[in-house]
């Protein structure tokens, strides 16, 4: 998102929290140079009670993007800080629930809030959005190109210096593309451009916008079909061939966290199931009210020479890592921050 959304979306929260008779002071983000903006102070108050917050500005909040979301909300913040606030279009009803059980607070253009602390309590769900509001929220920040190559940046972030033929090879894109795709990701942030020299922002915030930008659009059209596994649990004895298949999600995250989670469904990566593979478990078609014994098979959407730091099973950790944020469920979410911090936090520090 540039600033220039940013920025009418902060506006259209800030009327919303105003039609609850709450006063709002906005403090607008500054950045020095060469540094991404600091996130906007806002300070709350009613009847003598007042809260500031850190304003952190999330678009298209969704079910699988609620658990980069709070990953990334998770960051540490200096003593004395102010806690940050989630600034979005739109909260439906259940997130809602989920971000208040989870003590977030939020406010959204709707008019949905939660807000707790110093004698000031706001809770507002189930409003909805708009007609035209609903069609801001459409269009979208992230285009595949450009998640393409920043997951491949991630991955490997000495791709940055290279040329781009190199990138666009790593990312599985369009040479042509590349121009575009690098000035945006200059203007976003996420990449530091000199006159001799890119480098990638390599910063936590950065992994999650990526991990909430994929949940939101390249995860769903990665998904080519859902299978059922009738010996499921025996799926450490699978002998996948890493060149054409290589284990994601909680299994994934299994094999990188050895012994701190389960699999509740299986994810390989790969173009088509191995014929092998599907007449040793007996697999076939999930039907759409299935939900146990599940395997998922998703298509690789990155180059064959990208080098990602996964083992030769898995995926890249970061692809892991944002696998399990999207399922939204509490126990993935957990599972994401240790595989962060095992194996991801050494490069992408917290800010």
């Amino acid at each position: 998102m540039d600033e220039e959304q940013q920025s009418t979306l902060l506006e259209s929260v800030a009327q919303a929290l105003r039609a609850h008779g709450l006063l709002l002071s906005v403090q607008d983000a500054s950045a020095a140079d060469g540094q991404r903006p600091s996130p906007a102070l806002l300070r709350v108050c009613r009847d003598g009670a007042d809260l500031d917050y850190a304003a952190v500005v999330k678009r298209r909040l969704s079910s699988t993007s609620i658990g980069a979301v709070l990953a990334s909300l998770r960051q540490p913040l200096d003593i004395g800080e102010p806690p940050p606030l989630l600034l979005t279009d739109y909260v439906a009803s259940p997130l809602a629930a989920q971000l208040r059980e989870r003590r977030q607070q939020f406010a959204d253009a709707a008019g949905n809030t939660y807000l707790e602390g110093r004698g000031l309590f706001v809770y507002v769900s189930g409003r909805k959005l708009q007609p035209r509001q609903l069609a801001r929220r459409a269009s979208r920040g992230f285009t595949a190109t450009r998640l393409k190559v920043l997951f491949a940046l991630i991955c490997d972030p000495d791709l940055a210096g290279a040329p781009y033929r190199t990138i666009a090879a790593a990312a599985n894109v369009a040479l042509g593309a590349m121009p575009a795709v690098i000035a945006d990701l200059q203007q976003h942030g996420s990449l530091i451009v000199s006159a001799k020299s890119r480098s990638l922002f390599a910063r936590k915030r950065v992994l999650d916008e990526w991990a909430q930008a994929y949940a939101l659009g390249l995860r769903g059209k990665a998904l080519i079909g859902r299978f059922l596994a009738p010996r499921f649990d025996d799926w450490p004895d699978w002998q996948l061939n890493p060149a054409n298949a290589r284990w994601g999600g909680e299994t994934a995250a299994a094999l990188l966290l050895v012994d701190q989670l389960t699999p509740t469904a299986l994810t390989i990566y790969g173009d088509k199931l191995p014929a092998r593979l599907i007449a040793e478990q007996q697999l076939e078609t999930a039907s759409p009210a299935a939900y146990q014994h599940l395997l998922e098979l998703r298509k690789p959407f990155w180059g064959a020479s990208l080098q990602d730091g996964g083992r030769p099973d898995t995926v890249a950790p970061a692809l892991v890592y944002a696998d399990l944020l999207a399922t939204g469920s509490a126990r993935c979410i957990e599972a994401a921050e240790m595989l962060y911090i095992a194996q991801l936090a050494a490069r992408f520090p917290p800010d």
